[in-house]
Parts: C-alpha cells; structure tokens; sequence
C-alpha cells in the first residue's frame, strides 16, 4: 500500500503571485564531504587520450590529453591522430593521478541556470539534488533561489571551499528573501533598493525577479547592476500585464527565464491574454492549461514583429534561460509521469508531491485533457521556433531546468533540457556551448569578469566531466540511467552511457557512486515508511 503524507500548507506571496509553501522551508544542511568522497585535487592530474568536446562550439579533437595542476587546466595537448598509435613524445610528463580516457568523451561540467534544491515536504536534505546534479555532470547551478537567502550563502560557501559534494552554487533571490525582512513589506522603490543592497553586501550573486509593478522593477534592476548583481526573471501571469520580457529587456533585465512575457510581447489583437471569465489562478490546472492557449494569439514566425522582437533582445545582449523540460509533461503527462528513473532515485515525499492535488506547486492534473496536451504540443512548436531563431542571429540560450516540481527530477532534468534544445533545432554542439560556455557568461557577464569555467582550455578552473559514449551522437547517454542500446553480440538490450567522472574545482567524483548514494537515500525512505512505493 502506497501511504500519502498530509503535510501543512501556509499561502505566501512571491512576486506578485500565491504559491502553496511547506509551513517550513528548510533544508537539511548536506554532511561534509567524506574521506572516501572525491579524490584530490592534485598536484598533477592528466585526463589521458580522451576526444575533447571544449564548449565553445568547435569540433571535437582527439587523442588529446589534459593536464591540471590543483584546480585549474594548464595544458590541453594533442597527442595524436584517430586510428593511429598516440605519440608518445608528444605525451606531458608523470602525474600525480591519470586518468584513461582513451575511447572517451570529455567535456565541460553543466551549468543548470535555473535549480532549486527542493523543501521539506519533497526532498528535505540537500545532499539528494546535490548528488543527483554530480552525477549527472553538473558541476554549477545557480538558484533562484536554492532556499532561504542564509542557507544558501552556507551552503554556496561549503561549497566553495569543497567541504561539500556540491556543484558551485551561484546565490540568486526573491524580493523580500533574508531574515531582516521576514516581517517586512517593500511598497517603495527605494525600498526595493534598500533590499538589493542588504543582499549584496551579504554575498549573493544576483536576483530573482517577477513582475513586479514598473516602478519597482526599474528600481531592482538599476541598484542590482550597480552592485555586479545579476538578473533574471519569471515575468509570471499576475504581473506580466504591466512587465512583459520586452518591457522587463529594456530595463535592464540580464535573463528571461520560462516563457512568461515572451507570448505578451508578440500579441496581435490582445494587450492581455483573453482568459475565460471562470479563470481562477490558485486553480493551478486553470493556470498550466490556459497559458498554452497564447500559440495561436501572437505574430507569427517572421513576421515584422517577430523580427523585431528578436533584434532588440540581440541589441540588449539579452539571455534565454528557457527551461523547455519543466513543462513538457503539459504535451504528454504519461510518459514523463512514467520515466525511466523515477522507480530508483525519486524519493516517495518527493513522488507525493508531484501526485495531483490542490496545493503543491505544479501538481496540477486534476483532469488533463488530450485538448490541453494539443495545446501543449502546439504551444512547443511556436516557442522552440523562436528560441531557435534567437540562437541563429547569435544570442545567448542558456540550459536551466527547475526541476523539483511537475514530474522532473534533479538532474534528469537538466539533461531533458539538453535533449530538447536539440528537437528545437539546435546542433549538438549548440546545445552542449548552451550548457556550458553559455551559461559561464551568463554568470560572469554582471560582474564584468571573463569567464572562471565553461571551457575546456588552459587557466579556467577544471570543471570537466567523462564519458565513455559519444554525447552529440546521442545526449541520453548522459542521464544517470544511460541509453538503451541493442547489443549484436548478445542480441539483447543493454544500457550504455552515464557520466563516468565527474571533477569539480579539480577534485574527481565516481559519478555513478554518487547515483548509487541517492539510491540508497531512497531505499532508506521507503523503508522508513514501511512501503513499497510503486510509481
């Protein structure tokens, strides 16, 4: 028998919108990293003979091996040609570790623009998304926010210093987040700046935006920058009336993350969404089916405005953070309701929460529809066109995930995101620069530094991740469950790929172990509840 947790719900509101919260958000803090945790970093460790994937777009070289001296690549030197024996001269010297990745693929950690870590009604210890990111690769994620402003900063610093296993964390937040405000409202721009200079100074790395009314958002957007603070937003439906994507570009806003106010901004016979005169947004069904009714409403596909629009994002040097995953069960909520992974690494509190009811955030299939999965489907086809055309003209499309919620799991997600920038009509080498050097500017641009990672070159900080099957011939060979693969000496079945190794800050992961660690995070769960949890 499958047992169903009540849990208590208050109502908050974020950002001009009402979402059902766990009466306390927080986070188990993750354990420090064990003796037997990652190796290093080293004096010198050598990735021998691997094909380089190096983030930037170019082709992939191999044999080439790649030295790192503690936690920075210094050399990346190709040792010789496909087919031939390796060049022994060419080879650098001893290390303290090698690594063979003769027949491997080696490339740049990922960088998930959009995470959160989860909640104690879902997933209450961080070191579950934490392993899930590294074990998929992820060697960054930027919350927006992860939790509470002061668990963040902790954890963004263990992090740092490697006490943790943990991607880097870059720290971004919610109007109002931080203990000095708990009892505090902002109805004035310059409140509104007096709070993006509490979080400043206490160490975060950019804020997380909504529609916020256009005096304040100018107010926000103006003091972040002054600060080297970054931005992004989820223009979200309370709000995005009066603060579109267009509107919110203009002001300054580095990232649009989601698809909300991008639609706003291309309506032909709206200024707002004609929703229907029962429309109640705390109906989350009402809210996640009727924004996928905007495909129909807005011009078209080359159009002068479509055009237009895309220009001026391009002039602003604006960011798409399009998080295509989160969504996708809205086109086909069988199967992602059925992964792969769920049965393994999905945690029973955490599959409670995706289960449809009337009060966590995101499940929302009181009674879906083959109407609303068209709908959905359609909606896709019209939003992919234009990210795809965004990248065509040169702007930056980043990889974010927002995994945690509507059947998505750490992670996995981000992976599916990957998968889904290439049906966009990205290359695979597009969709690996988004993951990678893409979102390192992304991050580094607000603070007017070069980039720290993201690239697989001399003097960036070593961020790599291994794997033995080929990712642009086949991006699934990266999720943690690998790809199904017919095996002709066999003639049975078998599963191929999952990232081998995972080095953050120079410091080498067992990938695969760090999945086997959530495993038994959730083994012990359900026998903690006494059930066997059938999903």
């Amino acid at each position: 028998m499958v047992l169903r947790v009540k849990w208590l719900f208050a109502w908050v509101v974020v950002a001009g919108s009402v979402f059902a919260q766990d009466d306390e958000p927080v986070m188990i803090a993750a354990p420090d990293r064990g003796a037997d945790e990652g190796g290093g970093p080293y004096s010198t460790l050598i990735i021998r003979g691997g094909t380089l994937i190096d983030g930037t777009g170019a082709p992939p070289i191999g044999p080439v091996d790649i030295v790192i001296e503690g936690n920075r690549i210094t050399d990346v030197k190709s040792v010789g040609y496909p087919g031939l024996e390796i060049d022994e001269e060419r080879r650098p010297g001893n290390a303290t570790r090698e690594i063979d990745a003769h027949g491997s693929f080696v490339m740049p950690g990922i960088i998930d623009m959009h995470t959160h870590t989860g909640g104690s009604t879902k997933a209450p210890e961080a070191e579950y998304s934490y392993k899930l990111w590294m074990g998929h690769g992820i060697t960054t994620v930027r919350g927006v926010p992860s939790s509470s402003l002061e668990f963040s900063l902790s954890e963004k610093e263990r992090s740092a210093k490697n006490e943790i296993v943990a991607p880097r964390i870059f720290s971004y937040h919610t109007l109002g987040s931080g203990e000095r405000y708990t009892d505090r409202k902002i109805l004035t721009p310059e409140e509104a700046r007096e709070w993006v200079r509490y979080v400043a100074a206490a160490g975060a790395d950019g804020l997380k935006l909504g529609s916020h009314r256009p005096a304040i958002m100018e107010a926000l957007l103006d003091e972040g920058q002054k600060h080297g603070l970054g931005s992004t937003a989820h223009l979200g439906q309370m709000g995005v009336a009066q603060m579109n994507a267009q509107d919110s570009a203009r002001l300054g806003l580095g990232t649009l993350t989601h698809y909300y106010g991008l639609f706003e901004a291309l309506y032909e016979n709206n200024d707002v969404q004609p929703w229907p005169v029962d429309m109640n947004y705390n109906d989350e069904q009402h809210r996640f089916g009727q924004v996928a009714r905007q495909w129909n409403l807005i011009a078209g596909r080359g159009s002068d405005k479509w055009n237009a629009l895309l220009a001026e994002f391009k002039a602003l040097d604006f960011t798409l953070d399009p998080t295509f995953s989160i969504y996708s069960a809205g086109r086909d909520v069988m199967r992602v309701r059925n992964a792969d992974w769920h049965k393994k690494y999905t945690l029973p509190t955490q599959w409670d929460f995706y289960t449809p009811n009337r009060e966590s955030h995101g499940a929302y299939w009181f009674y879906w529809t083959t109407a609303d999965e068209v709908a959905w489907k359609n909606f896709y086809r019209v939003w992919m066109d234009f990210v795809n055309d965004y990248k065509n003209m040169g702007g930056r499309v980043t990889v974010g995930s927002d995994s945690g919620f509507i059947y998505q799991l750490y992670g996995f997600g981000t992976i599916l995101e990957l998968e889904m920038l290439q049906e966009a009509g990205f290359h695979p080498l597009e969709v690996i620069r988004s993951a990678t050097m893409y979102g390192a500017e992304a991050l580094f641009d607000p603070k007017g530094q070069d980039i720290e990672f993201g690239v697989i070159r001399p003097g960036l900080l070593a961020d790599i991740i291994i794997v033995d099957e080929n990712p642009l011939a086949n991006l699934k060979v990266l999720y943690g469950t690998g790809a199904v693969k017919l095996n002709d000496e066999t003639g049975l079945p078998e599963r191929v790929g999952g990232v081998k190794y995972t080095i953050k800050d120079g410091i080498v992961y067992d990938a695969k172990q760090l999945l086997a660690d959530v495993e038994s995070m959730v083994e012990k769960q359900k026998t903690e509840r006494g059930e066997l949890a059938e999903y």
